[in-house]
């Protein structure tokens, strides 16, 4: 595996100081910890002896060309599916692992999956207790919605349908955020709309978030790093250090090409 680290051009860069509040935000996700994974699906391998460490609280996005198991990754740490061969260990400060809560790890895939026959708010707050009921509102106006409560799904357009699926995913506080190319169906300003959103709860949340996608600009908006997947192995790893909210620059066009010239390569 091949790790790139881009210079960045100094104009580019804002710095943090230590004592600065951003640098203080509490880390809630958890941390993962993938070791020599396979994937079988009869004879055909589609995983083959990958390793990779996800800190807490990382963004990673993982690109490649169809077929090259990113999705198949995704399931298996959502443990939607079960490995053929090796591990996935959870880490936080209470616990190290091999299986955590159902509320621990959430999923966004690109068809948001709501329940036709409730409305915006009854969808958000399936599963919760009453006594958190609340949350719901209360995310449903972080993503724009409060007015929209109490429509049913096919009033809303496609943007607020997802806005309605990662309140809702983001409605257990899960410590693990996986995004199964959730915006891939929208509209170009919907979609930068979306992953703005994504990225200020990321922050003001600290889940660990990960992000599958064929949107090699997404994937810089708004990954710490990307992960090149080829032939079900990681091929390439590259760090985007830009500073965020990340605005389009020389430095930023320069890692979206890098990246993309891997992928073609592949």
């Amino acid at each position: 595996m091949t790790n790139l680290n881009l210079n960045i051009n100094q104009n580019d860069v804002e710095l943090i100081p230590e004592n600065h509040p951003e640098s203080q935000e509490p880390v809630v996700g958890a941390e993962i910890l993938i070791e020599q994974l396979y994937k079988f699906y009869g004879e055909v391998k589609v995983l083959e002896d990958l390793n990779l460490h996800i800190q807490p609280g990382e963004f990673l996005a993982i690109v490649g060309r169809s077929g090259c198991g990113k999705s198949t990754l995704l399931r298996l740490i959502a443990q939607l599916e079960k490995a053929s061969f090796g591990e996935i260990k959870f880490k936080s400060a209470r616990h190290l692992r091999e299986g955590i809560t159902n509320d621990d790890i959430r999923v966004m895939f690109q068809d948001p999956r709501l329940l036709p026959w409730r409305n915006i708010l009854q969808n958000v707050q399936l599963g919760l207790p009453k006594s958190q009921h609340a949350l719901a509102e209360e995310l449903l106006e972080k993503v724009g919605l409060k007015e929209k409560s109490g429509q049913w799904p096919s009033q809303l357009s496609g943007g607020q349908r997802q806005r309605t699926a990662l309140a809702r995913a983001l409605s257990h506080t899960p410590r693990i955020l996986l995004l199964d190319e959730p915006l891939g169906a929208l509209d170009a300003l919907t979609r930068l709309e979306m992953q703005s959103l994504i990225e200020r709860l990321w922050k003001e949340q600290g889940f660990t978030a990960i992000l599958v996608t064929h949107d090699v600009s997404e994937a810089v908006q708004l990954a710490d790093r990307i992960i090149l997947l080829d032939k079900g192995q990681i091929a390439q790893s590259f760090q985007v250090n830009l500073p965020r909210p990340r605005k389009k620059s020389i430095t930023f066009a320069q890692l979206e090409q890098q990246v993309l010239d891997a992928v073609l390569a592949t």
